[in-house]
């Protein structure tokens, strides 16, 4: 995290903004990106082999992706690993569902190995859509999105930006100037109506490519949904697994609370030490924004959600 990026020439033509949390960004093909990510993202655009058999976990920060990685990963490993024998209760979700970005290069662009993965590989990312590695279109790999309503996204961003302070040496933004940054999309892998908007028409125009998952119906039937992820892996349970609880055992073994008070998630860290594993875990409810937006923000909010998602068809439980 350290370590300084030399970006081409022509980078020197982008926009640049300082996030709320201090952290540099890009803006790049109309997207904003941490600068610190943005070499790697393009590398693993250009030169990541995708498989058939890939399934790409995308999400928008602070959307339930460590959720999404521990669900995943036990619904295609339920044959290899016994729920009480789960690699999850001994390493963090974000350890066992690398993002692609992790084995791309950042100084001589080329691959890194991707040791110790076996097929089905789930790989996670949080690039928008135009942004995946060209060869995921080519191939025939599936894509999972989770995305959470914005108010809850942002939030759940604000503390987590809060508890893993990235830039040591930045003072951090208030409240309210970061939720004025967050309405105008200037967050890193935003604006975040741009890329839900992205993998909601690419699910719509594709459904056997892409499934989109909203954080709250989760939260509302996780078992219906965990059956769905399931089918849309092409690994469905059987009646046998069914009569047996198996997806209960999975809903529950990849639950906010039992995540959470497991030792692993309550110390250590990931990202070569920077985020502490337990900040991946703090509330997990659907409307917490109510506790922290004031009347205003929230109908800004709104509003916001109302001009950008018109026409979409894309509606969230708020």
């Amino acid at each position: 995290m350290e370590k300084k990026h030399v970006l081409d020439n022509d980078d020197e033509l982008l926009e640049r903004r300082t996030g709320w949390d201090g952290q540099h960004l890009v803006n790049y093909e109309g997207f904003w990106f941490p600068e610190m990510f943005l070499p790697s993202i393009r590398s693993s655009r250009n030169n990541f082999v995708a498989k058939n058999t890939d399934i790409i976990l995308a999400t928008v920060p602070k959307s339930g992706t460590t959720w999404l990685k521990a669900l995943t990963f036990s619904v295609a490993n339920r044959g290899i690993y016994a729920v009480d024998q789960s690699p999850l209760l001994k390493s963090n979700p974000h350890k066992l569902v690398p993002f692609i970005q992790e084995y791309i290069g950042d100084e001589h662009d080329k691959l890194l190995p991707m040791e110790n993965v076996s097929d089905p590989r789930i790989l996670s990312s949080h690039v928008p859509f135009v942004m995946l590695p060209y060869s995921v279109a080519k191939s025939e790999c599936k894509i999972i999105y989770l995305c959470r309503n914005p108010l809850d996204q942002f939030i759940s961003l604000h503390h987590f930006f809060a508890s893993n302070k990235i830039e040591k040496e930045a003072v951090p933004l208030g409240f309210e100037e970061s939720f004025d940054m967050f309405c105008q999309g200037i967050i890193g892998f935003g604006p975040f109506w741009e890329h839900m908007i992205g993998y909601w028409n690419a699910h719509l125009e594709n459904p056997k490519k892409v499934l989109f998952l909203k954080y709250e119906d989760l939260k509302e039937d996780i078992v219906l949904n965990v059956k769905k992820i399931a089918e849309f892996m092409g690994c469905p349970f059987s009646e046998e697994e069914v009569g047996k609880g198996v997806v209960e055992e999975i809903s529950k073994l990849c639950s906010f609370g039992n995540l959470k008070n497991l030792e692993v998630n309550k110390n250590g860290y990931v990202m070569d030490g920077v985020l502490k594993n337990n900040t991946f875990f703090r509330k997990g409810e659907v409307g917490d924004w109510a506790n922290y937006l004031s009347s205003e923000m929230a109908e800004r909010m709104k509003k916001l959600m109302e001009i950008k998602f018109e026409g979409s068809g894309l509606t969230f439980k708020i």
